[in-house]
């Protein structure tokens, strides 16, 4: 092939006036610092997108408890399950389109879209007054939330390649946020009128409705942030591409590639070996961390006969949060460091061993009580979720340097298409799962909460085995790989 003795091309640098794309590459190539503002945007489109899920699981146990359609206590992770994972099942039908629609029109209006389908359809869901309202809320919300498609795009985009681990860390770092903020959201002001009766009256409004005032806090922060989407600039190329590229051969000599050569060139993404191996591997790791989320929910709050800590809303909004607190010093402070010194495959594969390892002593927690039962879980918990971004942080990594930018978009798209599937299936298995473990509390093999920790495991250590070769392939324009 007369391609594979091309060198780097020789490119004339020029910026296309009007084109939003042109003005950010131009701002990347004159200030060698951090894009503070653009960074800014995509932790707050991101965390928009991340409260409506993270807060929902310190009340969800409480809330299909109230709908009164579990006939027993185990029956509630059941139907739990369904809504935890309604979410996720609107996203598999739309997440391919917003990756489209991205790539075509920018990134911008994605994240507009998706920031105000929050604004309703989460207000709606505070206000559900049975099952099948619940359900139906929670899957329109996925399928108008495309945010996640653009941000990661956006988060490469506006940023130098130095640069790029930090910018993939705010879209994972901001999630995390989430996760200190929208529990806290869910526990304290979830059934205000029990909790709180001076000041909310069993006949008001957050009477009638125990899960709305969440919500509608949510809600009204995700309606300042669409407002504050009004002023992201799109980074997306609108120009057109040009017809030719000059490059230099092994031997000196110049000569042009037409356009049509260079696209026939490029891979089709399904064929795309480095960026699928990445997806499915992502995919399974995102499916445990989603089963996780839901069967810490509902383990926490089970009671001890069962296996569980019986907590509160409360006290699971406080695991929650103070997890997320440690995000924060991670993802800004340690990951950058881990990534450049060890590459991030090796990142990954640490991250998932400790995991494992850390998830195998979860079982013996029922045996603790009072302050050292909580200090331990909230030290486990922090070091649990610090340990699943770092993973997703890499997965970014990969997926983003697989593909050009004008594939980005789309490239997310399949990402967070088979995410979606994987994670709309992990919250009913979850909590189908929690159910059985709480009704074989004396079988001889892996009894009670034995069964559902194992099961976990085993789902880590296969994201792990998938991160090796032959199945991983490194994308060959890698970059800190």
């Amino acid at each position: 092939m007369a391609n594979s003795a091309l060198k780097e091309p020789l490119r004339e640098k020029v910026y296309y006036e009007g084109c939003p794309g042109c003005v950010m590459d131009k701002r990347k190539d004159t200030y060698p610092g951090l894009p503070y503002k653009e960074f800014f945007y995509v932790w707050i489109v991101t965390l928009s997108s991340s409260l409506p899920i993270s807060s929902l699981f310190p009340f969800l146990y409480f809330m299909i408890r109230d709908l009164d359609i579990a006939k027993t206590e185990e029956d509630i992770g059941y139907y739990a399950g369904y809504v935890g994972g309604s979410f996720m099942l609107g996203r598999v039908f739309t997440c391919l389109f917003w990756g489209v629609v991205s790539d075509r029109y920018g990134r911008k209006p994605v994240m507009q879209i998706g920031v105000i389908s929050v604004v309703i359809l989460n207000t709606l869901f505070g206000l559900s007054t049975n099952f099948w309202m619940a359900i139906s809320t929670r899957f329109i919300l996925g399928l108008f939330n495309g945010l996640v498609v653009p941000t990661k795009a956006y988060s490469t985009e506006i940023c130098r390649p130095e640069h790029q681990a930090i910018g993939l860390s705010i879209v994972t770092t901001s999630w995390g946020i989430g996760l200190i903020i929208g529990p806290a959201i869910g526990g304290y002001l979830a059934q205000p009128a029990e909790k709180y009766p001076l000041i909310f009256s069993i006949d008001s409004l957050f009477g009638r409705f125990p899960y709305f005032l969440p919500c509608l806090c949510i809600s009204t922060f995700a309606f300042c942030t669409f407002i504050v989407c009004l002023w992201i600039p799109e980074s997306l190329h609108t120009h057109k591409v040009q017809k030719s590229t000059i490059y230099y051969d092994s031997i000196g000599n110049t000569g042009k590639i037409k356009q049509e050569d260079e696209v026939e060139s490029k891979l089709s993404l399904l064929k795309n070996w480095p960026l699928m191996s990445s997806i499915i591997s992502f995919c399974v790791f995102a499916s445990h961390d989603m089963a996780y989320t839901e069967i810490f929910s509902l383990w926490s709050v089970s009671d001890k006969k069962f296996g569980g800590l019986n907590f509160s809303s409360n006290d699971v909004g406080d695991v929650l949060s103070i997890s997320g607190l440690g995000l924060l010093f991670f993802q800004f402070i340690l990951y950058p460091s881990i990534e450049r010194a060890l590459g991030v495959i090796i990142s990954i594969r640490l991250a998932a061993v400790l995991s494992i390892v850390l998830l195998s002593t979860f079982t013996l927690y029922s045996k603790l009580s009072g302050f050292w039962l909580m200090f331990v879980i909230n030290c486990a918990s922090l070091v649990k979720y610090s340990l699943s971004t770092a993973i997703v942080t890499g997965m970014f990594i990969l997926q983003n340097n697989a593909v050009e930018q004008d594939q980005r978009g789309i490239a997310s798209g399949i990402s967070m298409t088979m995410m979606s599937i994987f994670k709309t299936i992990s919250p009913a298995v979850a909590g189908s799962l929690f159910s059985l473990a709480q009704k074989r509390q004396l079988s001889n093999f892996l009894p009670g909460d034995q069964l559902v920790f194992f099961v976990l495991n085993a789902v880590e250590l296969l994201g792990l085995l998938l991160t090796f070769k032959p199945f991983l392939a490194k994308p060959t324009s890698d970059v800190l790989i």
